[in-house]
């Protein structure tokens, strides 16, 4: 199996918490070391990042839909700051949706704070960002924006693996929220970046690659709400390129590098 990328999760200032989910930083010497996985993710995130000798640069990655896998070529340093549920259009003035597989250049997004980011932060280290995050977004979300967001922190959790619990349906999470299914996946493709289901989907597969170490595939297929372990495998396939089992046993797909890739690494 490839490695993952190794992040170091970071304390997230309480200032940041109606925005950002997690605060995580990774280093490297810059020498190539074993080929490493990016698996599906449904944040988007903002990447700064250092080449080896080089001027910071600010990413905004949206949601992978499917997994990747690359050569070890990385940056010297890198600070990742996944965001909440709803925060890409009130930070970047761009739907989710518009991001989702993209890497872009936050000096290229519309949004008001996204350009006091990029002009406040030139000089400043990957880690010195939360500070700067801090002095420049709102201190909370618009009553608006307070209001989607929670709508969508629900459906995400109610949509989500719990322990002990399947995840919930999409039409019943749209009940329990007193909306229609169709107003659920607008606020998911705004605020997410992908409908319901395919959060779900993702969210599942990403359940499976933290427990099938520890887990029988039968026991796991069920705690993870797929039906049986075909219909587990089936997806894990079609996220992660390869059948579960290849995956863990390092049979994987060829690397394939890319330029929207390598500005994504950290």
């Amino acid at each position: 199996m490839t490695s993952a990328v190794a992040e170091r999760a970071q304390p997230l200032p309480e200032q940041l918490r109606a925005y950002v989910t997690r605060f995580a930083v990774s280093a490297t010497d810059g020498t190539p070391g074993e080929p490493y996985t990016y698996v599906p993710d449904p944040a988007v995130q903002l990447v700064v990042r250092v080449a080896a000798g080089g001027r910071p640069g600010a990413l905004v990655i949206g949601p992978r839909t499917r997994a990747a896998y690359h050569a070890s070529e990385r940056p010297a340093s890198c600070a990742r700051f996944s965001l909440a549920p709803g925060a890409a259009r009130p930070l970047f003035g761009v739907a989710a949706a518009d991001l989702a597989g993209r890497t872009v250049a936050l000096a290229e997004l519309p949004g008001r704070e996204a350009r006091r980011l990029v002009d406040g932060g030139r000089d400043l280290t990957p880690e010195e960002w939360a500070d700067h995050l801090v002095r420049v977004l709102p201190e909370r979300p618009s009553r608006a924006e307070a209001e989607r967001a929670g709508l969508l922190r629900a459906g995400v959790a109610a949509l989500s693996v719990r322990p002990g619990l399947p995840p919930a349906r999409v039409a019943d999470v749209a009940r329990e929220l007193a909306v229609s299914e169709r107003q659920l996946r607008n606020l998911f493709t705004d605020g997410v970046g992908v409908s319901p289901k395919y959060f779900a989907r993702i969210d599942r597969v990403r359940h499976v690659l933290a427990h099938a170490p520890t887990s029988p595939w039968g026991e796991l297929a069920a705690a993870s709400g797929y039906y049986d372990q075909s219909h587990m495998t089936a997806d894990f396939r079609a996220l992660m390129g390869v059948p579960p089992r290849s995956y863990f046993t390092g049979r994987l797909p060829s690397t394939t590098p890319c330029r929207a890739a390598r500005a994504a690494r950290g």
